[in-house]
């Protein structure tokens, strides 16, 4: 025990690596609780108006869940987030070849990625911070890469994640966090009755395969628009793709250190979540391809819309697309990404 935060052990990995579990808590009765594998999110336990607390974030009970075949949920996604196409990119005159795992595109970092490694864990105070260290040439990406991400629960009810990384050599890279919420909490069926607000005034569109086409294009008039708040019930099943449904890259109108990018809020509860960061860009997906087969926390069937994930990000592809913000880190920099989700109550 250290301060507010405990550890407990989280089962093994197949190889017989030990997993743990670290929970924190504040004075406001939230909880949080990480998992090293993955550098994961696995619950965030929230009080609703009446002070009942529930947990608003979709996972599974133990590590087996994590350790079998799921969508990302509640992991860190790297060494690059999001979609690269083709899997291939040129950087410095060099064509590297990636895994392509999700249709004809290379998705979260490839086979394995960031999300399916134990991490390396301490106890800093009242803090939590998990490092991974990507070998040169693993999933065919340039560079030894060290990343670090940092969990710390305020009493201001803020889950603050703060990510660092250096290379060898020079690497795309783009780390964020994959957790799915449902502030009605993680067992309630859809998240319909959620209002959902981001602070965008473009967006990135993309073709049948949810790969950005390259154009940024303004959302007004559009399913996109979602700066004066949507009930998602309202517009959800009108978003056009394979499966209806948000899985976009929006573009924050006034990007800064820690600038309000989105706001989620649940009527029902009274809980709203304020999401913060220092990137160009957030993904909104509303958890379009899940459909029931995953047992999740508590016996939960996780349904198409059960949760939405809000993912800081620069915007995907931004390697192959010379008109997105800069992902390529080089020896010498140190990537610096900045996120918050505050949890504001009643």
């Amino acid at each position: 025990m250290s301060g507010k935060v405990s550890v407990e052990d989280f089962g093994k990995t197949p190889e017989g690596r030990a997993v743990q579990r670290f929970v924190l808590r504040n004075n406001n009765n939230v909880c949080l609780k990480l998992i090293s594998y993955g550098a994961t999110i696995q619950a965030i336990e929230v009080p609703d108006k009446d002070g009942k607390a529930a947990d608003v974030t979709l996972g599974f009970d133990t590590s087996d869940g994590y350790l079998g075949k799921h969508p990302y949920m509640g992991v860190m996604a790297g060494r690059v987030a999001n979609r690269i196409a083709k899997g291939t990119f040129s950087l410095d005159g060099q064509e590297y070849k990636l895994a392509c795992n999700n249709g004809p595109n290379h998705l979260h970092g490839g086979l394995k990625g960031f999300s399916h490694y134990v991490w390396d864990s301490s106890v800093e105070g009242d803090s939590v911070k998990f490092t991974y260290v990507s070998a040169d040439g693993e999933e065919g990406y340039p560079g030894e890469v060290t990343a670090q991400v940092t969990y710390k629960l305020t009493n201001d009810n803020e889950v603050d994640i703060q990510y660092q990384a250096t290379t060898t050599k020079a690497t795309p890279i783009n780390l964020t966090n994959h957790a799915y919420f449902n502030l009605a909490g993680n067992r309630e069926p859809t998240i319909h009755d959620h209002v959902i607000t981001i602070m965008a005034d473009k967006y990135t569109p993309t073709d049948d395969d949810g790969l950005t086409t390259g154009e940024i294009c303004p959302v007004d008039g559009t399913l996109w628009d979602l700066r004066e708040g949507v009930r998602m019930g309202d517009r959800v099943n009108s978003v056009p793709g394979k499966a209806p449904g948000y899985d976009q890259n929006f573009c924050i109108t006034q990007p800064g250190d820690n600038q309000l990018c989105a706001r989620a809020h649940h009527p029902g509860s009274g809980r709203t979540m304020e999401v913060r960061t220092n990137q160009p860009g957030v993904q909104f997906y509303t958890a379009n391809y899940l459909d029931g087969t995953l047992a999740g926390k508590g016996g939960a069937k996780y349904n198409q819309h059960s949760g939405f994930c809000l993912e800081t990000q620069v915007y995907p592809d931004a390697i192959n697309k010379p008109n997105f913000p800069n992902s390529v880190l080089r020896p010498g920099e140190t990537y610096r990404h900045h996120t918050s989700y505050k949890f504001v109550l009643g």
